[in-house]
């Protein structure tokens, strides 16, 4: 299930939005208490009908109510939850009727740009509706009637939100095309050719130890008949141009053959980076790899020529290494330090001429794939936030520090992430790399890239004033 969709539950202190927040929720997870002001941070949890639901704290607190520094950092939440929410629920209460705070709200949730449904609570008699005209005052075209308490007129409540809900977007662009689509890039002469003929276990691309023997991005169809599996897997396979460093460009045909294989990872959705065993990591393949991640797509590399550096290791063991498995641990190592800012991308050892691990990495591919249609729990992805921040603060920048107040997925291919925090300007680049490294260990997500999208509160003012 997709939990791409919000719902927040708003209005002002004490008119039981924590206790409509658990009803919808199934379980009971807010405190419900009668003492105004008990909740302050933004709640979250996934509702059992696919969206998120958020329990906001009361906006409009008195002073005697909570002191004035809580008061403004709950309302700043809960203005926070506003923006990010598809829809809100404006609670007020039916016992009170309507007042003068209902009101400003009303105005307030107009000036950000939001149309909620109105839900008048604490109707324990349902027949009782002379109470509810007092709210049509506030101008909302559907007012619900419930008891969040005993649960009456939770069931229309829930209709209504399905029906009101915008259209969830989609989270694949394109599933007209069954075939997992792979790109090979890296530098000339690697051996992307050869690994592409070793799969389709033909000589069907040419090639050469002549630099460059490929101009042209080639489309290959692969039906590989995995063992153990009753349907092939099915593939696309891209071979592309070796990249040269740009001050190398010589012609304009080393450009166009870039541009081509540059167009060919915007169209696929793995990327394999092919290393040659013998060199290590280049700063061209830095460069490559960045443009992979910029672009969204899941990234793993491929270190071929494996068996020739076994051969030289074998023939003049290089002195610290134990044995074979421990030179590979070493370059493994290496390759992370250089390759620092890979999202945990998947390492695979192979040698296109012998046909060593070939096969492996189409499991690899699969896997990647499949990741990059994950849908991250919200709830579980803003706790993870929280307890990450608690663990290890960001700097202060202008004695504050940068705060998330909630987060939410907002994008597959490639995962997008929407921080709603107190400044922008705020998150340094190294914290960034703290955030993004937790939540792809912790969901799951290696060799994917993240991207954050950050609404601070200089966008929260602008959408306040349109």
């Amino acid at each position: 299930m997709s939990f791409t969709q919000s719902v927040a539950i708003v209005g002002r202190p004490n008119v039981g939005k924590s206790r409509l927040f658990n009803r919808l929720a199934g379980r009971r997870i807010s405190i419900v208490h009668d003492r105004p002001g008990v909740t302050r941070d933004v709640v979250v949890a996934d509702s059992p009908e696919g969206y998120v639901l958020m329990d906001t704290g009361g906006i409009g607190m008195l002073p005697e109510m909570t002191p004035t520094e809580i008061q403004q950092a709950t309302e700043d939440q809960a203005d926070f939850a506003i923006l990010a929410a598809d829809l809100l629920l404006f609670v007020v209460d039916g016992r009170d009727g309507l007042v003068p705070l209902d009101e400003t709200l009303a105005v307030k949730f107009r000036k950000m740009g939001k149309t909620p449904l109105l839900v008048v609570n604490k109707l324990d008699d349902m027949e009782r509706t002379e109470s509810v005209s007092d709210f049509a005052r506030l101008g909302f075209e559907q007012t619900i009637p419930i008891s969040a308490e005993h649960g009456l007129g939770i069931q229309d409540l829930v209709s209504a939100i399905a029906q009101t809900l915008p259209p969830a977007p989609p989270v694949r662009s394109d599933d007209s095309d069954p075939r997992t689509r792979i790109a090979f890039i890296g530098r000339p002469n690697v051996g992307k050719s050869s690994l592409c003929n070793r799969l389709l276990n033909m000589d069907r691309l040419i090639v050469s130890d002549v630099p460059g023997t490929t101009r042209e991005t080639v489309e290959l169809d692969l039906d590989y008949e995995a063992e153990g599996q009753e349907e092939p897997w099915r593939f696309r396979l891209y071979d592309t141009a070796g990249l040269k460093r740009r001050k190398r460009i010589d012609s304009s045909l080393d450009y166009f053959s870039a541009v081509r294989t540059k167009h060919a990872v915007e169209s696929v959705d793995v990327v394999f980076l092919v290393l040659d065993a013998r060199e290590g990591v280049t700063k061209q393949d830095k460069v490559m790899a960045h443009h992979v991640l910029e672009e969204g797509r899941a990234l793993s590399i491929l270190v071929n020529k494996w068996d020739l550096a076994l051969e030289s290791f074998r023939r003049d063991p290089l002195p610290g290494y134990e044995d074979e498995k421990d030179f590979r641990k070493s370059y493994l190592k290496s390759i992370r330090k250089e390759l620092f800012f890979l999202p945990d991308s998947p390492v695979s050892f192979v040698s296109a001429a012998t046909g060593y691990s070939i096969d492996d990495f189409l499991q690899v591919a699969r896997d990647l794939d499949a990741r990059m249609d994950k849908s991250i729990s919200t709830s579980s992805l803003n706790k993870l936030i929280g307890d990450m921040w608690e663990h290890r603060p960001p700097a202060k920048i202008k004695g504050k520090r940068f705060k998330v107040f909630y987060a939410v997925q907002v994008e597959n291919r490639p995962f997008r992430i929407k921080l709603f925090c107190n400044r922008e300007e705020r998150l340094n680049d190294q914290y960034k790399r703290y955030l993004e490294k937790g939540i792809q260990r912790e969901f799951g997500l290696s060799g994917c890239p993240l991207k954050f999208s950050l609404a601070g509160k200089e966008a929260r003012y602008k959408e306040e004033k349109k």
